[in-house]
């Protein structure tokens, strides 16, 4: 395990020498968020039964802190690497595909969880939350996290250049993270949409993790721990057989 430990401090040593960037830059951008749409909508919109909009808004922005940041992480580390050159030195170590794909991952989740703790710290100050279920909280947010981690990891194997990347965060993750709920119950929405809605998985990361602190969802939490554990699933083995394979890694 000593190159999945080094891996993994190289990783966690590359967000952090940036922090200001990486870690406090999300913060004022959730900051933000909350600020504009809690003081517009709080008089107008209340989504659960004795439940301020703020209050709802809250682990919404905290889940998407969460997921962009995961993303970010492991899908720029890659993408640098391959421009720069020095991902040859992360292939000639003795390091396994499981190693690779472990430390890229969880270096994601530690930024992603890191960013999201630091949104709800400050945030939590402009709202009366409640702690129905932690144990959904805390599963839904290591889920997510692990999961936008591997479609970081994924992103950053099949592109080759920044503009690839931006494009798969810009057009598949901001999307899919701004209709999945964030502001909004999906219930809310036109047939249409709603049925588009429960065709995304972020939906259901961000739907768990905020029953988790209301007791209310739009779904029941098994059933969306479920479908979330199926697709993290699907994208981990995917990853990692292309990490064994090394697609676009090894040329």
């Amino acid at each position: 395990m000593t190159g999945f430990q080094a891996l993994f401090i190289k990783e966690l040593l590359r967000f952090w020498k940036v922090a200001t960037q990486t870690l406090t830059a999300p913060i004022v951008t959730a900051m933000l968020y909350l600020l504009i749409f809690g003081h517009v909508l709080e008089a107008h919109v209340q989504v659960f039964p004795g439940v301020s909009y703020t209050a709802f808004l809250v682990p919404g922005l905290v889940m998407m802190s969460v997921l962009q940041n995961s993303f970010a992480n492991s899908s720029s580390s890659l993408i640098q690497s391959k421009i720069t050159g020095n991902l040859v030195f992360v292939l000639l170590a003795p390091l396994s595909h499981w190693e690779m794909f472990g430390a890229y991952v969880l270096a994601a989740m530690v930024r992603g969880l890191a960013v999201g703790s630091g949104v709800f710290l400050i945030t939590v100050w402009f709202a009366q939350l409640s702690f129905v279920a932690p144990f959904w909280i805390i599963v839904f947010a290591l889920i997510g996290a692990a999961i936008l981690g591997t479609m970081g990891l994924l992103a950053g194997i099949w592109a080759e250049k920044f503009d690839q990347l931006a494009a798969f965060q810009n057009f598949l993750i901001v999307p899919a993270t701004f209709l999945a709920g964030v502001f909004y119950s999906v219930h809310s929405l036109p047939p249409f949409w709603l049925a588009v809605s429960h065709v995304n998985p972020f939906f259901y990361m961000i739907d768990g993790f905020r029953y988790g602190f209301f007791g209310h969802s739009d779904v029941p939490p098994a059933t969306s721990l479920l479908i979330v554990s199926v697709f993290f699933a699907v994208l981990a083995g995917i990853a990692i057989r292309l990490l064994k394979s090394g697609y676009k890694l090894r040329h």
